[in-house]
């Protein structure tokens, strides 16, 4: 087939040689960016066929800005809005890939710093990639790094260049740039990489966050310039608890070719009545045929709140660092499985806050095992935990479809 121009070939191709073009072709348009830096520019290309990560919008909520929708992943069809159990280190602390796929979670993250201090990214790409690592069939999104490199206040050292930190494992000294994290993450073969952002402490001063911010713009570009041919990428936006500072992240950011976009820097300290004006503000401005993705946020009315103002999908480590502190979320709200109200209790915690993972074993026997220190305990509560999340979820996703969401709110209002 002889090959046109992109803008004349795409126009006469006969219907079957159009098909095979848009499979095989490597059409491209290269763009050239400023940053807030003038003297930087960076050059990416935009690969014109269906990118590996898309989003798509099936219904919006007749009450709130609710979306349901679907994230297409290499590794599967995610139905959203939806919940990503914390595998940190290619692990969900206590329970196995198995438990995970059985509640139908179809996407967990995990993070590229730990991954990269231990086993090491070079060792996770000889075994195939981080799903054949960890046996996980489903997707996988993976932190850039930068909120654990960030969190060293006393153990690194950031500049335009990078973030250089010691290892909190050995105190070996290593340098996190915007394109060794993303090829770190590359090499891990996950389904979306988040970029390398600045993401600023709470408090700090809104120079603080503007600084943070324009570091993050800068670096975006950087971010997008090194992933290898079909690997996936989510833009950050930042600004603190400045609206006006979030306005021009989130125009900033979404004009350029991330696959999808998150809101950064929040749930690091700041009080809820801080954190719901910025998620309210923000998640609106981001794109609608993108999926918008709220990172570490993860209490249920949080993500409530959230998925009313648009947002797509949430992390958090909240389920299972609860339940290995013997706390259990139910209907009637989080409760301590060590009070002595359960000593005897033949029973379930909560009759409305029931799943096949734990059903078998009453509350007095929960109780019993944390007291004994068994570990059995820790790993019955972080069952009963992600199974909550996951009917959330799905009641989450039906009350958008069914127009039901008051009725929702009102099923969850004590959780």
């Amino acid at each position: 087939m002889n090959r046109r121009t992109p803008k004349e070939g795409f126009r006469y191709l006969r219907v079957r040689e159009f098909i095979r073009a848009f499979e095989e072709s490597r059409f491209i348009s290269t763009h050239t960016l400023p940053t807030h830096n003038s003297k930087l520019h960076f050059r990416y290309t935009i690969v014109s066929r269906m990118p590996n990560v898309h989003y798509e919008l099936i219904a919006v909520c007749p009450h709130t800005k609710a979306r349901r929708g679907r994230l297409h992943t290499p590794h599967g069809t995610v139905e959203t809005p939806f919940f990503m159990p914390v595998g940190t280190q290619g692990t969900v602390k206590t329970v196995g890939s198995e438990d995970i796929e059985a509640m139908g979670f179809q996407q967990v993250l995990s993070n590229t710093y730990h991954l990269h201090l231990r086993p090491g990214a070079d060792l996770i790409e000889r075994f195939g990639g981080l799903h054949k690592f960890m046996s996980w069939n489903g997707a996988i999104l993976t932190d850039s790094g930068g909120y654990q490199v960030m969190s060293l206040s006393d153990m690194r050292s950031i500049d335009d260049e990078g973030v250089k930190f010691k290892s909190h494992l050995d105190g070996t000294v290593h340098f996190l740039t915007p394109e060794r994290s993303i090829q770190i993450q590359g090499q891990l073969g996950v389904d979306i990489s988040m970029m390398l952002d600045e993401c600023p402490p709470y408090p700090c001063t809104r120079d603080e966050a503007a600084n943070a911010m324009r570091r993050t713009h800068d670096w975006a570009h950087r971010n997008l310039a090194a992933r290898k041919d079909g690997q996936a990428i989510f833009g950050i936006v930042q600004g603190g608890v400045h609206e006006d500072l979030r306005t021009e992240s989130a125009q900033y950011i979404s004009e350029l070719p991330f696959d999808g976009v998150a809101i950064g820097g929040v749930s690091v300290g700041e009080p809820t009545e801080m954190q719901y004006p910025v998620v309210q503000h923000t998640a609106p401005l981001l794109p609608q045929n993108k999926a918008r993705y709220l990172m570490g946020v993860g209490h249920p009315k949080d993500i409530l709140h959230a998925v009313a103002c648009g947002v797509d999908m949430f992390d958090c480590v909240l389920p299972t660092r609860m339940a290995r502190h013997h706390c259990l979320y139910t209907l009637q709200g989080r409760i301590n499985c060590l009070n002595k109200k359960w000593e005897a209790q033949d029973g379930p915690f909560d009759e409305g806050s029931v799943f096949p993972q734990t059903e078998r074993y009453s509350a007095a026997y929960v109780r019993h095992l944390f007291k004994a220190g068994e570990s059995l305990g820790a790993r019955l509560a972080s069952l009963h935990n992600l199974a909550f999340y996951a009917r959330l979820m799905q009641d989450v996703r039906s009350a958008i479809e069914s127009g039901t969401w008051p009725d929702l709110v009102e099923k969850y209002k004590l959780a």
